[in-house]
């Protein structure tokens, strides 16, 4: 006896509307036998569909009626969609130039069985169905009811071939043969191109059916391409090549090296004083990525909607700075709604806030200028949370070779900190976890001369040592600055403690901006872009070629790769490449990737992403058993941990249960040649100068796979969201977290220190990002940190086709949603509870980072299932 499931089953309709059904589920694999019968055609079937807003009947596509009785017809459901915008068409020109025409004006559409001919040794094929589109149809999805005439013993479908026989590409949406077998699609197919397109269903490399075996393996091979030539748009080819395309041969920005690679363009290199590097692409030219990264209209359009906005926020600021030059003073509150504060000529209500941005989180609960040492404490646990460490020895001790950068001996000493830690002694504090530090001393101190030196950039590579106190906040209790000395025999090194006079409270002010401007880089550059979208690159790539769609590994990935290339594309053309957003709006300009790679060099390992060895290495946590997630925060009232540990916990158990149902053992797992060839390329390909390196995590079994899986999907939803939805809410008001700053503190005998001290918040001020270079920041990360219309949010999986015949992992899946939403009103009800004081009291904003929905824009919450932005 076949064993049956009734589940409830999503259906994306046409019109975009969910249609929800019931099925019963055969959980024996079968074959359409029973289908066969059932789609002998009668009258046609009327669907709706969308069609420049209306609904239109499903198109009947006429077939050669002359057949005998050992034929029958499968009926099937074909959706089609145009490009929608008129900006796609450069593609389809550049489509014409580059690619072959013909004159068919059809699709032809093949079934490819899963058995073989015994005659020919080949996979049975069924007649060829030509499909005519209709000529009304401009954008939007139409669908069209086909029929395939097959042998009466064809067996199951494993795949469909589609040839497009039109002078333009065409989106290939669905195709669904009765209810319950539908093909991978969701794909541009390209004008006289062959396509073929696999049965929804997760088969394992040595599971793979026989009639259809040779083509997965050639399918991925077109994916991987040759190496050779220039990508045109048209293109599905995935892969490597090296980051030399940030700049052109004049701009001297170096090769990264060492650097995880990223997609290949193929575009020609140019040489100037023997510096080899990628052309850049022309104004109008996009970034190459495989044709079906590229995003879709909603998505496009939300992108340029804020692009729009962008430009009128920035009109008034570029003028005020163009007029005023250096002496404009900062002043961003006149362009941030609900300020109080009037524009800077005479407008409407109306039309005044047409030009302002809406006002970050931190600004709406915080009017003061002034980042307040609460709220300090309270970003390093919640809003900007993964540069914090627990401090084990003190001074902390720098890692530098003293030979090139001085003397490497810290500053800090225990009069520093020792009124300021509740009565306890150092030793005290640091057995009873109480010490913690933001350390970017390592980091910065090797730029600094570099960084200097540009014009009003100025910089210090600064350590915080901050106290946890009896309430469970942190508090600031010592800033170190360093500066290089070009001497290796000397160091300059200050100190600065809490205020105790109004000079002393200025510069701490100044000295708290320079480390959050610093924070500000590091979050940026390291945690976000490196971390992320520059290490999962490679990741993806390898995946598309060497997993095929019918892997059960590429089919739980897939929709966490979703525009990670794409984003990552538009950054190496606008926002990391030579006097991009990136470098304009940070203080180390030109060095910004530079510093990141020397962050990849010396500190990024793969084994340390998983989140609670994140949390472990960074003194944050310590592993116990008896803990629910394995380990104990040392810090209770960590937000980011505390709910990144639901999360974690809850995408662990979802892989265990996906990879044990299809690897029982660790032969299953060392045995399959995609998998394998997978993550060996991730890491040899994808990751070049780390190959060699120890520290890999191997994958011999199961619990291995599970570990890899479970990491690589937390970045990209959980940890991402955490580090790029909060840019702006959190960020976004540049007083208390400048990006750039553009003075040192004045020494007094500097002859800055007079105009300090005789008017110490006009220096304040002075030494902030210009009003433009803070409106075009603000301006950049609203728009990085909005969620578009068509988000996709972790625990909604839209389509669970590929298992209707695996009710587990349905059930895992449809589990795994649940928790979710448990998670969400977990995380209200810590938000509310007033013992916990890093997320609720007055004027302490909830922690709502990794919630796991959100609305349209910059919310600051909502967890998306990949890299989108």
């Amino acid at each position: 006896m076949a064993c049956m499931k009734t589940v409830m089953v999503t259906n994306i309709g046409g019109n975009g509307m969910k249609l929800q059904k019931k099925v019963n589920l055969n959980c024996r694999v079968g074959s359409l036998r029973h289908s066969i019968e059932e789609q002998r055609l009668g009258s046609a079937v009327k669907l709706g569909v969308r069609k420049k807003g209306k609904q239109s009947s499903a198109k009947m596509v006429a077939i050669n009626e002359a057949q005998n009785s050992t034929t029958v017809k499968l009926s099937a459901l074909v959706s089609v969609r145009n490009n929608k915008l008129l900006g796609t068409q450069m593609v389809n020109n550049l489509l014409t130039i580059f690619c072959p025409q013909n004159h068919t004006k059809a699709l032809l559409l093949q079934l490819v069985s899963t058995k073989l001919h015994p005659g020919s040794m080949e996979a049975k094929l069924s007649k060829e169905t030509v499909l005519k589109l209709s000529e009304e149809q401009k954008f939007g999805d139409e669908t069209y009811k086909v029929e395939f005439i097959v042998d009466s013993d064809f067996g199951t479908p494993g795949a469909v071939t589609v040839v497009n026989g039109y002078g333009k590409e065409l989106f290939l949406e669905t195709i669904t043969i009765s209810q319950n077998h539908h093909f991978v699609t969701k794909s541009w197919v390209q004008p006289n191109h062959k396509r073929i397109f696999f049965l929804n269903k997760a088969y394992l490399p040595s599971e793979t059916p026989i009639g259809v075996k040779e083509m997965r393996e050639k399918e991925m091979m077109k994916l991987r391409g040759d190496g050779k030539g220039r990508r045109m748009p048209c293109d599905r080819i995935y892969d490597y090549d090296l980051y030399n395309d940030l700049g052109d041969s004049n701009s001297n920005r170096p090769t990264l090296k060492p650097y995880p690679t990223r997609c290949r363009t193929g575009r020609p290199l140019t040489a100037t004083n023997d510096v080899k590097v990628e052309s850049r692409p022309s104004e109008s030219e996009l970034i190459y990525v495989p044709r079906d990264e590229e995003l879709n209209d909603i998505k496009r359009e939300a992108i340029d909607e804020g692009k729009f906005m962008a430009i009128l926020q920035n009109i008034v600021p570029a003028l005020t700075d163009k007029i005023m030059g250096s002496q404009a003073l900062f002043n961003i509150d006149y362009f941030i709604k609900e300020s109080g504060q009037s524009i800077l000529f005479n407008l409407g209500g109306a039309a005044q806030n047409f030009f302002k941005f809406d006002p970050p989180k931190v600004f709406s609960r915080k009017r003061s200028q002034f980042l307040q040492d609460d709220e300090f404490g309270r970003q390093v646990l919640a809003e900007f949370p993964l540069s914090i460490q627990r401090l084990k020895v003190f001074p902390p001790v720098s890692k530098l070779d003293p030979s090139k950068y001085g003397s490497v001996e810290s500053a800090l000493k225990e009069e520093h900190i020792i009124g300021q830690i509740e009565g306890m002694s150092i030793q005290q504090a640091l057995e009873e976890n109480k010490l913690f530090t933001v350390d970017y001393h390592d980091f910065y101190l090797p730029f600094l001369d570099r960084i200097n030196g540009l014009e009003e950039r100025k910089a210090y590579a600064t350590t915080t040592i901050l106290f946890l106190t009896n309430m469970g906040t942190l508090k600031p209790i010592a800033i170190q600055l360093a500066l290089p000395t070009g001497n290796p025999n000397t160091s300059s090194k200050k100190v600065l403690t809490p205020p105790t006079d109004a000079t002393t409270k200025w510069l701490w002010q100044l000295g708290k901006a320079h480390v959050s401007s610093n924070d500000a880089c590091v979050h940026t550059l390291v945690h976000h872009w490196l971390r992320i979208h520059a290490c999962m690159e490679p990741l993806i790539i390898a995946a598309h070629r060497q997993l095929s769609v019918m892997h059960p590994i590429f089919k739980l990935l897939h929709p966490h790769m979703r525009y990670t290339l794409k984003t990552n594309a538009i950054a190496r053309q606008t926002l990391i490449n030579a006097e991009g957003t990136i470098e304009t709006d940070h203080t180390p300009g030109r060095y910004c990737m530079q510093m990141t790679s020397a962050a990849y060099k010396d500190w990024w390992r793969f084994d340390m992403e998983g989140f609670p060895d994140d949390l472990i290495r960074r003194g944050l946590a310590v592993p116990d058993a008896t803990q629910p997630h394995g380990i104990r925060l040392l810090i209770e009232d960590y937000p980011y941990a505390a709910d990144g540990l639901l999360i974690w916990s809850s995408i662990k158990k979802l892989v265990r249960t996906y990879v044990n149902y299809y690897y029982k053992n660790s032969n299953a797992v060392s045995s399959d040649i995609e998998l394998q060839s997978w993550y060996s390329e991730f890491i040899n390909l994808g990751h070049p100068d780390h190959k060699n390196a120890s520290w890999w995590p191997k994958l011999a079994n199961p619990e291995d796979l599970t570990s890899v899986l479970t990491t690589v999907i937390w970045l990209v939803t959980a940890q991402h969201a955490v580090l790029n939805f909060g840019q702006y809410p959190y960020g976004g008001y540049v007083p208390i977290r400048p990006p750039l700053m553009r003075k040192l503190i004045p020494e007094e005998e500097d002859p800055e220190y007079s105009d300090f001290i005789m008017d110490p918040q006009r220096y304040f001020l002075s030494s902030l990002p210009s009003l433009f270079q803070a409106s075009r920041f603000m301006a950049v990360i609203n728009i990085g940190s909005s969620h578009s219309p068509d988000e996709e949010y972790i625990g909604d999986r839209n389509d669970l086709s590929s298992w209707l015949e695996e009710p587990e992992i349905i059930d895992a899946f449809n589990e795994f949603s649940i928790e979710m939403k448990s998670i969400e009103i977990e995380i209200k009800r810590r938000n509310a509870d007033p013992k916990l004081r890093n997320r609720c009291g007055v004027d302490v904003l909830p922690f709502e980072l990794l919630v796991p929905c959100s609305g349209r824009g910059a919310t600051g919450r909502g967890v998306p299932n990949s890299v989108t932005a």
